[in-house]
């Protein structure tokens, strides 16, 4: 078992609670009932599926990573409500130009050092993302990773909102990462066009293969209109590819213990 364990507590959409050592963090936070009809000029996202958890049985957490606020499916209006119990929400730079307050913009391979209750200090690099194909993703996204400095070579990597492309590859390359947090879904609005804007099942795969150590968990491919591959579709690539030991569902609205 690591030295520094990982929870993850599942509360539906790209919305995960990540229990690293005593640190708390909360993913894209989403917690708006299900029903509800977003529109940001002409694309209307509906939701399907409210939170697994609430806010208050989720309790109180540390820090937020945003990979992008101008999204209703990263950031609805209950999870905005929340951004103020974080002692500080890290998310693009753009991003945070929008949200001020405590919220904190990084670019793309910048790093932030974060002390933690037990003396440790967690390391947060932002990770490159592309929200949809080059020259017409749908605006500013990133990713995290996550290790303790003391640790480096036991690294998380939450995706965020992105297909699989050379910046992701260059994650790999970089960090040994061993648990890989996968916003997929390959989300599509016909709107905007007929190209995927997140992760296929496919892609995910490439991930697995170029992350050769990580554990993969998926996010994000249920509880909205516009997710074109859900849990079968990923299922049964990773089953196609002989990588099904690979995959860790977490379970909705339960915390899923994770070795790092």
């Amino acid at each position: 078992m690591s030295e520094y364990p990982l929870t993850l507590t599942y509360i539906g959409g790209p919305t995960v609670l990540i229990e690293f050592g005593p640190v708390r963090l909360l993913t894209d936070p989403t917690f708006d009932p299900a029903g509800g009809d977003y529109t940001t000029g002409p694309v209307t996202l509906h939701k399907l599926a409210g939170p697994a958890l609430s806010a208050a049985e989720v309790g109180s957490f540390d820090y937020v990573l945003l990979s992008h606020d101008h999204h209703f499916d990263n950031l609805d209006h209950a999870g905005r409500e929340l951004l103020t119990h974080a002692k500080l929400v890290l998310t693009t730079e753009e991003g945070a130009s929008r949200l001020g307050g405590n919220s904190v913009g990084l670019h793309n391979w910048q790093t932030l050092d974060l002390a933690s209750a037990d003396g440790r200090t967690l390391r947060v690099v932002a990770a490159p993302g592309r929200h949809g194909p080059q020259g017409m993703d749908r605006g500013a996204v990133i990713g995290f990773v996550l290790y303790f400095t003391d640790a480096p070579e036991r690294c998380i990597y939450f995706s965020g909102d992105t297909v699989w492309y050379e910046g992701v590859a260059e994650v790999g390359r970089r960090f040994p990462i061993r648990t890989a947090i996968l916003n997929l879904g390959a989300a599509r609005v016909p709107e905007v066009g007929s190209f995927h804007l997140t992760m296929t099942a496919e892609e995910a795969v490439q991930v697995a293969q170029a992350f050769q150590d990580a554990t993969i968990v998926p996010l994000h491919f249920e509880g909205w209109r516009h997710f074109s591959e859900g849990k079968n579709e990923i299922a049964l690539a990773f089953a196609a590819a002989s990588l099904t030991s690979r995959l860790c569902w977490p379970e909705l609205g339960g915390a899923t213990r994770v070795v790092v």
